[in-house]
C-alpha cells in the first residue's frame, strides 16, 4: 500500500457544544456507529480505527463492497454502522457483537448482520492529500468521488442552513442517529484534533441504585454506581451505570452505600432470578472488549433514587454512561419506571441513508 496519506491515522475529533451554532459551518448528522478511516489502494483495503488498530478482518463484506464502490486509490473518513433487525434505525448493540476473535463467527456475522459504510470526510485521493485543504474542498472533492457509489455504502448528506440541522436533530434520533455535526468549511483535517463541534441530546431520569463496582486503584472507593429501572412488569431492569466522580467522592460514596450492601438472595439481580436472555450485570460479568476485566459487582439494596443526565437511549439501556446529577430523596424507587422517559419522534433510517448531495 502506497498512498499519500498511510495508515494508521487518528481522525480528527468533535468538541461537545450545549446548542446548534451559528457560522461558516456545514451541519451533517452524528452517526452512531465505529468511527473508521478506510485507507484503499487497488486491491488493499485497510480500515482503520478510532484505537489506530486495524478492523479490516472483522468486516469483510465492507471490504468487498469498497473494492467495488470507492476510488481505486483513496483515504475517506466515515462510520461503520449497523441497520437493527426493524429495518428503520441503528442498533449499536448488533454492531458491538461483530467485533469477534473466532473467524468463523465473523464470517456468519457478515451475512446475517452485514454492516454498511458511511462516508463523511475525504483525506486523499489518488496521489492528492487533501488534508490541508478546506473541508468545503474536501466535501466537493468527495461527493464527486462517490457519485456513483451504492449500499452498503453511503454518503452522508450535509447542510449549511442551521433550522435544516435543528430539524435533523430533533427528527434523525427516532432513526437511531446520535446528534448533529458541525463542521467549520474553511477548517483543514487535523488527526486527533478536536477542531469540530457535536451537539447531542441530553436528558434527564430518576433511576434506583442497585448496585457498586469498586475503583480500579481501592476497594475503598465506589468505581461506578449501577442503575436500574422499572418495566411494566415490575422487574429492575439494569439500565447502565454513572461512574465520573473526583477520588475524593469515590471515597465518600464508598462509606455511604454501606449501610445499603447485601447478598444476592432477594436482589433483583440475582443469578436464581436471572431470565434467559436477560441482561443484568450479574451475566454481563466477562467483557468483550477487554479480557479478564472484571465487572462484578457489589449489590445493594435498591432503595435509593439518583438523578443522571442521558443523551439517549440502546434499547432499554443508557447508550453511554450516564451523568450523576442529584440525589432524589423525595423519590420512591418503586416510581422509576420507563415511563419517565421521552420517546424519540419515529424516523425511517432509509430516507436518512438515501440521501444524496
Amino acid at each position: 500500500m502506497q498512498l499519500p496519506v498511510m495508515p494508521p491515522v487518528p481522525p480528527m475529533l468533535a468538541k461537545p457544544i450545549k446548542q446548534i451554532p451559528d457560522g461558516n459551518v456545514s451541519f451533517e448528522p452524528k452517526w452512531d456507529g465505529f468511527r473508521s478511516i478506510i485507507f484503499r489502494d487497488g486491491d488493499e483495503v485497510e480500515i482503520g480505527s478510532r484505537n489506530e488498530k486495524p478492523m479490516t478482518r472483522y468486516f469483510p463484506e465492507l471490504v468487498e463492497a469498497i473494492k467495488e464502490n470507492l476510488p481505486e486509490r483513496c483515504v475517506i473518513d466515515g462510520e461503520i454502522v449497523v441497520v437493527g433487525e426493524s429495518g428503520d434505525r441503528l442498533d449499536f448493540e448488533v454492531l458491538q457483537q461483530r467485533i469477534h476473535p473466532a473467524a468463523s463467527r465473523v464470517k456468519m456475522l457478515s451475512e446475517t448482520t452485514p454492516a454498511r459504510f458511511v462516508a463523511f470526510d475525504l483525506l486523499a485521493l489518488g496521489d492528492t492529500d487533501y488534508t490541508e485543504r478546506p473541508f468545503s474542498e474536501r466535501r466537493a472533492a468527495l461527493e464527486q468521488a462517490l457519485e456513483k457509489s451504492a449500499a452498503p455504502i453511503h454518503l452522508t448528506r450535509t447542510t449549511t442552513d442551521k433550522a435544516t440541522a435543528t430539524e435533523w436533530f430533533h427528527q434523525f434520533e427516532g432513526a437511531g442517529l446520535d446528534g448533529v455535526i458541525a463542521k467549520p468549511l474553511d477548517g483543514l483535517y487535523q488527526p486527533d484534533k478536536r477542531t469540530m463541534f457535536k451537539i447531542k441530546h441530553e436528558r434527564t431520569a430518576d433511576c434506583v441504585v442497585a448496585g457498586y463496582r469498586v475503583h480500579k486503584s481501592g476497594e475503598n472507593r465506589i468505581g461506578s454506581l449501577l442503575l436500574g429501572l422499572f418495566n411494566a412488569d415490575g422487574v429492575l431492569a439494569s439500565v447502565g451505570v454513572i461512574g465520573a466522580f473526583p477520588m475524593a467522592r469515590r471515597e465518600e460514596l464508598f462509606l455511604e452505600m454501606q449501610e445499603l450492601v447485601t447478598d444476592f438472595d432477594n436482589h433483583p439481580w440475582a443469578w436464581a432470578k436471572q431470565e434467559a436472555g436477560n441482561r443484568t450485570p450479574r451475566n454481563a460479568e466477562g467483557s468483550r472488549w477487554q479480557a479478564g476485566k472484571d465487572l462484578s459487582f457489589v449489590p445493594l439494596r435498591p432503595e435509593r433514587v439518583v438523578e443522571v443526565k442521558y443523551d439517549h437511549m440502546e434499547g432499554v439501556r443508557f447508550r453511554h454512561t450516564a451523568q450523576f446529577v442529584r440525589w432524589r430523596e423525595d423519590r420512591t424507587p418503586e416510581s422509576c419506571t420507563y415511563e419517565q422517559l421521552e420517546e424519540p419522534i419515529k424516523f425511517d433510517l432509509a430516507d436518512v441513508l438515501s440521501a444524496r448531495p
